[in-house]
Parts: C-alpha cells; structure tokens; sequence
C-alpha cells in the first residue's frame, strides 16, 4: 500500500475526530497506529477508548497541557521536540502503519518546532506509512507538501451560546 500525507485543518470541529476515525478504519483493517499527541495532556475520552486496542494502537503526549498564547515555555518546546523525535522513530520502525501528528500545526504556530522540523518529518515518511497532521492554521509549506488537506470550517457552534466541552462528545 502506498502512505500518502493527509493534513485535517481548519477552524471548524472535527480535526483529531477524523483522525482518530481513520485509525479505527486502520485497526479494522489489521493496519497499526502510533498516534502522538502535542501540546494536549490528560486523559481524554479518545485516549481511554483507544486504549482499548493496545496491541493495534499506540499513543503518547507530548505537551504539558496548557494552551500556549504566547512565546512557548523551554519544557513546552523540549516536550515537542522529543515529540517529533518519537514521530521519526515510529516512522521508520516498520511497526506502524499510520502516524498521526495530532495538534503538530498548532505546535508549529506556537513556536514549539520549526516548519523545516517539520517539514524534514514529512520528507522522511517512508512511502508505505500513512502521515496524518491535525491541528488549526496549518501552515502554507505543509498544505503544500501534503497529498490530501481537509478543512474544518465552522459554521454554528453551540460553544458561542456558553455550552463547554462535554465529555465524551469534545473531550
């Protein structure tokens, strides 16, 4: 099977659902997954329903779990740079079948990486594994380089009449 570079952006919900609903199609399939999480650290409902299928997929956070607004902490960048040192390994481990970098455009908009970090990740995919990128404002260079891009736009949210994340449905 030939891995192309699928790139989920945008301002709309649905990001990290899609990816995640492609690593179950994956898993379905007998394919497997390493899936890195960056800047989010917690136990979020995907996190334990994923851990479900330990021998299928595999996940690991590389944030500290705090919205990053301003110039990135020296641990929040440690933490995504050991993030993408995780993402090249599992890459070219022949383990996986799919990678997902989830929230790696937020990461980059933040300052926690570079674009050529990560665009030297998106070269180094070797051409079986399926790259998967999420994360708002994905950065010109990446949708470029990317086989599939897919934005999110957001229409109506419920968010702007004050509901929160519920568990379960957003987090």
């Amino acid at each position: 099977m030939n891995g192309y570079i699928q790139v989920y952006t945008g301002n709309g919900k649905g990001k990290t659902t899609a990816a995640l609903g492609l690593c179950l199609r994956a898993i379905g399939a007998g394919l497997t997954v390493f899936v890195a999480q960056f800047i989010k650290r917690g136990d979020y409902s995907e996190i334990k329903a994923l851990g479900a299928f330990p021998d299928k997929i595999h996940i690991e956070q590389f944030g500290l779990g705090r919205f990053i607004r301003r110039n990135p902490a020296p641990e929040d960048i440690a933490a995504a740079e050991k993030g993408l040192e995780r993402v090249r390994a599992a890459m070219v481990s022949g383990c996986y079948d799919v990678v997902v970098m989830d929230e790696a455009n937020c990461a980059l908009a933040a300052g926690l990486f570079s674009e050529t970090d990560l665009l030297a990740v998106m070269d180094e995919k070797p051409a079986a594994v399926e790259l998967v990128i999420t994360g708002r404002g994905a950065h010109p260079a990446v949708i470029k380089k990317a086989d599939l891009v897919t934005e999110m736009k957001e229409i109506k949210h419920y968010y702007q009449q004050g509901v929160g994340a519920r568990i379960g449905i957003e987090k």
